[in-house]
């Protein structure tokens, strides 16, 4: 990108015989030149042309000058080059680099219709809100914000990608569970404070499989981390045996999704779990005999002994059967660390 420093040249201390001189007349100059190589990888994989097709776009085509797929790139590459703001583009809509691997046909932005857009080939900032900030149910309405989503078609195109990373069916997934903050500066909209995260936050839910993001769900912070997770398996995992009906599925998580709701389902509709099981003074009793056994065995030779239990267990309310529960029993240095988890 083009900058405002002093076209003076700087004569630097001479090494050797050669004259040593810093001069800013390089013309168009970028720092980002990565960004070519996410224009590889995306015609390699078609990520945006997909990502765009989860748009419907309700604008007036005689007026626009950035589609949808344009506006897709000009964001997820810019997120990819570290610029995580939408104000970062007030600059970025100038770089003919970025508006080449945009795949803008003219880079410089001479063809620009309006005379004061020119030289400036990609969208600013409030072209780009537009896109984040349209809601379906109001874009046919809306005189500024026109880009619809369609949750369907965005919930279809992670599964997607997913399966079609893989080159043979796989025996079994793991498809990992997880809810975590998202903390709030200001007051946002649904702002609640969180007292296990102590701060205000959002609280959305994830699901990976390896390094494959399923599913990516915000939500406000006063809710269960599990809520809504019965929904997500109705829609993962049929769409998943739709292409791999043979594949065994496998659900991990934390103890905040050891609920019976998310269990049961899991029972019904063949699908395994691993879920980690807060502690308490019950499962604690049933693992103090292996507790003391760990103790017995711990000596200089071996200064940390776990020892594994398996338990039948039942919650006094929650839960609508016994469980597998499997205890491990820790003694170290440091004392009993006892560890639960739920499991079919």
């Amino acid at each position: 990108m083009s900058t405002d420093c002093t076209s003076q040249p700087l004569h630097l201390q001479a090494a050797g015989r050669r004259f040593l001189t810093a001069a800013f007349d390089g013309g168009q100059i970028s720092s980002d030149a990565g960004a070519l190589l996410l224009r590889v990888a995306d015609n390699e994989t078609a990520l945006t042309e997909r990502l765009a097709a989860c748009f419907v776009d309700l604008r007036d085509p005689a007026r626009v000058e950035h589609s949808v797929l344009d506006l897709i790139r000009q964001r997820l590459f810019g997120l990819a080059l570290g610029y995580e703001d939408l104000n970062d583009h007030d600059d970025l809509r100038c770089d003919p680099l970025l508006a080449e691997v945009v795949g803008k046909r003219e880079p410089t932005g001479a063809d620009r219709v309006r005379a004061a857009d020119r030289g400036q080939p990609l969208a600013g900032k409030s072209t780009l809100n537009r896109l984040e900030w349209s809601l379906g149910s109001e874009a046919e309405t809306d005189r500024y914000h026109r880009i619809a989503l369609d949750p369907e078609a965005m919930n279809t195109f992670f599964v997607a990608l997913f399966l079609d990373s893989f080159e043979e069916v796989p025996e079994e997934i793991i498809l990992d569970f997880d809810a975590t903050d998202d903390p709030l500066h200001g007051q946002q909209e649904g702002r609640f404070f969180h007292g296990y995260y102590d701060c205000y936050c959002y609280l959305p839910l994830y699901v990976f499989c390896g390094h494959h993001l399923l599913w990516a769900q915000l939500r406000t912070s006063d809710r269960d981390a599990s809520d809504g997770s019965v929904d997500v398996l109705e829609i993962l995992v049929p769409r998943i045996r739709e292409r791999w009906p043979d594949v065994q599925i496998l659900l991990r998580s934390d103890s905040g999704f050891a609920r019976d709701a998310i269990l049961s389902w899991c029972e019904q509709n063949d699908v395994g779990y691993v879920t980690g099981l807060a502690r308490n003074q019950r499962l604690e009793r049933l693992l103090k005999p292996t507790l003391e056994r760990a103790e017995k065995l711990r000596s200089e030779e071996a200064p940390k002994i776990r020892l594994f239990e398996d338990l039948e267990y039942e919650t006094l309310n929650t839960w609508s059967r016994s469980r597998r529960v499997v205890g491990k029993a820790e003694v170290s240095s440091y004392g009993r660390n006892p560890r639960f988890v739920v499991t079919s």
